[in-house]
């Protein structure tokens, strides 16, 4: 078992770069510590219609609330996390990351916004790697590279949500299945999301994947923060504290060089 838990002052999840040998479980985790409390309330998961992806089928949006009316709305598709309504220090309530309208501009805009990112997030140099002797040809779709997992990955795909029983706040799995060969990548992949808002103001996301061939998987949550509100301006004054002891430099073209450093 190989097992990776990140954790954030909102932030991505950490960027896990794995060799998934068969039968194994892959686990990463963002924590996101929203400051402030708003009113009282009975923790809550709703579902609604949203509208309806290119293969046809149904997306749904849900609403997460915790007992303090904290609220994160998500959508099947893609397990696209639309909306943070957080309290900043004044009690003030603003949506704090960036998100679209419609399901047709999450599928057709570029930026992948508040998607879940896979199977690998991050760039595969040539769209191509080699594991186990064998090399696996890619879809390239960022230049000569594969950027997220290809043209058509986790974040374009119409995830199955499964309301889950908890003891602090309230959770929802997000399910799906990516068929072997799903744009290059070897093994069948089934990936389990779970997010959860508990009553303390924390929003963690957790990632479990299982293959029956070994394969490569690199998971992360792709939203945009602007803690002061969405629309509101540049972040460039805002603070982003990464605990991470070493990182992975890149060249030119985006692609990591191989080192690792610290």
């Amino acid at each position: 078992m190989t097992a990776v838990k990140n954790n954030a002052f909102f932030r991505r999840a950490g960027e896990l770069t794995t060799n998934l040998p068969r039968a194994v479980v892959v686990v990463a985790a963002l924590a996101a510590a929203i400051m402030g409390r708003v009113a009282n309330g009975a923790a809550t998961l709703d579902r609604a219609p949203y509208g309806t992806a290119q293969s046809g089928q149904a997306v749904e949006i849900f609403t997460m609330t915790n007992d303090h009316g904290l609220r994160v709305r998500f959508l099947s598709l893609g397990g696209v996390i639309t909306e943070i309504d957080a309290p900043e220090r004044t009690g003030r309530v603003d949506d704090i990351v960036l998100g679209l309208r419609t399901v047709q501009e999450y599928e057709t805009l570029p930026g992948h916004f508040g998607a879940i990112t896979g199977r690998y997030a991050n760039r595969i140099g040539g769209a191509q790697f080699t594991l186990n002797g064998q090399t696996y040809h890619l879809i390239a779709n960022n230049g000569p590279n594969t950027l997220h997992g290809g043209p058509n990955a986790l974040d374009h795909q119409v995830w199955t949500v499964t309301p889950l029983t908890v003891p602090d706040g309230v959770a929802a799995m997000l399910s799906y299945v990516s068929p072997d060969g799903d744009q290059g990548f070897p093994g069948t992949l089934t990936t389990h999301v779970t997010y959860t808002l508990t009553n303390d103001n924390v929003l963690q996301i957790a990632y479990v994947a299982s293959t029956d061939r070994d394969t490569v998987v690199n998971f992360t949550n792709h939203s945009y923060f602007n803690l002061a509100g969405n629309g509101s301006g540049s972040v460039a004054d805002q603070l982003l504290l990464v605990n991470a002891d070493r990182y992975t430099p890149v060249g030119p073209d985006l692609i990591p060089t191989g080192e690792i450093a610290s």
